[in-house]
């Protein structure tokens, strides 16, 4: 077991660790937001034929190629082509064909013209300008083509692939199962919401600020807990997480004081621990392991500790999981509006808000940064991170850091 490494380090160790979940087939009614268990291939073009992007007159360009404001071209209507409908006459010279927005284009046309561009009666449309071969035609294939890869294995349904399957008449798709997070609270001071409120005691924000935080991820979160400090009890709902769940956040004893239970209880339910500690503020104090391919995940009890340390090292575990092969968070520079005014002797990572009013990336960062400060993580969407040994940030400075 390793303690006291880089947070990067420790993330890496246990990703190697995981393996992707089992996978299922999901009618394409509910695939947003699952993560692909297949290569996808477009097997027909998108569109499939030639077609018209607008109401308006297809016919052959040639004809036109003399046409203005003063010399203008009159072509006689053949018929009109609705969406939906096929042409009944080749188009010809001197001839056009009405058109309608997605209508196939006609044989023989090589050219469509807005209605709006003419002058037009039931039987004939007169066009002043020249027009050039496939103008306003959307192509064959334009959008996809057969034997185009449309998504890798790995990828993150969204709206524009949901569509894009469907288009290709594709009914369902492998997928990665969604994964059960189990989220367990220690400490003998928690208290149950809706209980009445005791000196001495607290109640528990830790494992419905992280249920919000695997919801976000798309994942189903399972609520333990909370478990008072003695090593069996949280063992017992440890055992019990690991049996019901794909993976287990705990939040609370994971430092060094006599009341800090949670690596003994990890021990206890067979889990191999990995490491304990991680250089970086807020977040130190942790410990991650795994059981039977399973990550267990020891937060801090100090609710900002906990979520900035689950963002660092648990969610991309947790991608990992859920099959997601683009697993790490995305690498941004922000520019910090205020600054921040300490030094930084480890690994810090600021919370912080996006500012992009002025066109540039920006962050606010909230004065609070506490560990114990929850209310300063609320719209929260970036974090920053100021590298070991720094002196204080001013106003203006520009950070790297990733979005949450």
């Amino acid at each position: 077991m390793s303690r006291f490494i880089a947070y990067t380090t420790g993330r890496d160790l246990l990703m190697s660790q995981i393996l992707p979940l089992p996978t299922e087939t999901v009618s394409i009614e509910s695939l947003y937001g699952r993560i692909l268990a297949q290569d996808i291939t477009a097997k027909v073009n998108v569109p499939s034929f030639d077609r018209s992007p607008y109401d308006g007159y297809a016919f052959r360009s040639e004809d036109t190629a003399e046409a203005s404001k003063d010399h203008p071209i009159t072509l006689r209507i053949l018929e009109e082509i609705p969406a939906g409908s096929v042409s009944h006459y080749p188009v010809t010279k001197g001839c056009a064909a009405k058109v309608l927005t997605g209508a196939p284009i006609p044989e023989g046309a090589n050219a469509v013209i807005k209605f709006e561009q003419t002058e037009f009666t039931a039987e004939a449309v007169t066009i002043f300008t020249p027009c050039k071969k496939d103008s306003n035609i959307v192509k064959t294939g334009e959008d996809v083509k057969t034997g185009d890869v449309l998504a890798k294995a790995g990828t993150k349904i969204d709206t524009g692939l949901a569509g894009t399957l469907a288009s290709q008449n594709i009914t369902s798709a492998l997928v990665y199962r969604i994964p059960r997070i189990g989220i367990l609270s220690t400490g003998t001071e928690i208290l149950e919401l809706g209980a009445e409120s005791v000196p001495g005691k607290i109640y528990d924000s830790n494992r419905y600020m992280l249920s919000a935080a695997v919801q976000n991820m798309g994942f189903t979160p399972v609520l333990y807990g909370p478990a008072v400090d003695r090593t069996e009890d949280i063992c017992a709902l440890i055992q019990k997480g690991l049996c019901e769940c794909d993976a287990l956040l705990i939040t609370g004893g994971v430092s060094v004081g006599d009341y800090d239970l949670t690596p003994a209880a990890m021990d206890m339910a067979g889990a191999e621990t990995l490491f304990r500690g991680v250089d970086m503020k807020p977040g130190m104090a942790c410990a991650y392991g795994i059981y039977d391919g399973k990550p267990i995940c020891g937060l801090s009890g100090n609710p900002a500790s906990a979520i900035t340390n689950f963002h660092a090292i648990a969610a991309p575990v947790l991608r990992k999981l859920s099959g997601q092969t683009d697993c790490l968070p995305k690498e941004i520079s922000v520019k910090l509006i205020n600054g921040f005014r300490k030094k930084s002797p480890g690994t810090r990572f600021l919370r912080g808000i996006l500012d992009l009013s002025d066109g540039t990336v920006r962050m606010f960062v909230p004065r609070e940064q506490g560990n114990v400060v929850l209310s300063s993580t609320i719209g929260c969407n970036v974090i920053a991170i100021i590298s070991a040994g720094s002196d204080a940030i001013p106003d203006g400075a520009e950070l790297k850091g990733f979005l949450i």
